[in-house]
């Protein structure tokens, strides 16, 4: 069993309980998965692009990304239907809970002038999205190999009824809230 896994269910789990008065253990709410994503404006014009964007996910997050199609046609953005846009990957089980291990103890603390991540990025239903300004956070990307700084999005999807159950739960995990808004 992954180290976070472990937390969760030894010391999550009883604090939410505890917390939010739980009486039956499938009330708790858990993490269903992760997707990370990566738009790509850029591989409109330089599809290689694309490719490197996909292999930084595969390194980063250990299986094989989808990439993403344009839905609909828009002028402005030179975009048109069915062009490669995007990619992304969703984790789920043993690799989610190794990735969110990662991203709290070994990514988020490499960020330079790092104060925590915004309380705030909650959807309403308990969904949190973390903006990366780069993919070099990762020690698992090597800066010589990399052909441009990529940003992506790390949404963790939770079974939780509401923003302050999962945050709540994201905190007592070891999420980095900022202090001036948690």
């Amino acid at each position: 069993m992954n180290r976070m896994q472990d937390i969760y269910n030894k010391e999550v789990v009883p604090a939410l309980r505890k917390a939010f008065d739980f009486k039956n253990i499938m009330q708790v709410p858990r993490i269903e998965k992760v997707v990370i994503n990566i738009g790509m404006g850029e591989a409109l014009d330089n599809p290689k692009s694309l490719e490197a964007a996909v292999s930084d996910l595969t390194i980063i997050a250990g299986q094989k990304p989808v990439t993403n199609k344009a839905k609909k046609s828009i002028a402005n953005f030179k975009l048109r239907e069915g062009r490669l846009i995007g990619t992304k990957v969703t984790l789920r089980g043993d690799r989610m809970w190794s990735f969110l291990d990662r991203l709290l103890n070994t990514a988020l603390p490499r960020v330079r002038d790092f104060r925590g991540v915004s309380a705030n990025a909650f959807d309403g239903r308990g969904n949190y999205t973390l903006g990366l300004h780069d993919q070099l956070i990762f020690p698992e990307i090597e800066y010589d190999k990399i052909d441009k700084l990529r940003g992506m999005e790390v949404t963790i999807v939770t079974t939780a009824k509401n923003d302050d159950q999962a945050r709540v739960m994201l905190k007592l995990l070891g999420m980095p809230f900022s202090k001036k808004e948690a």
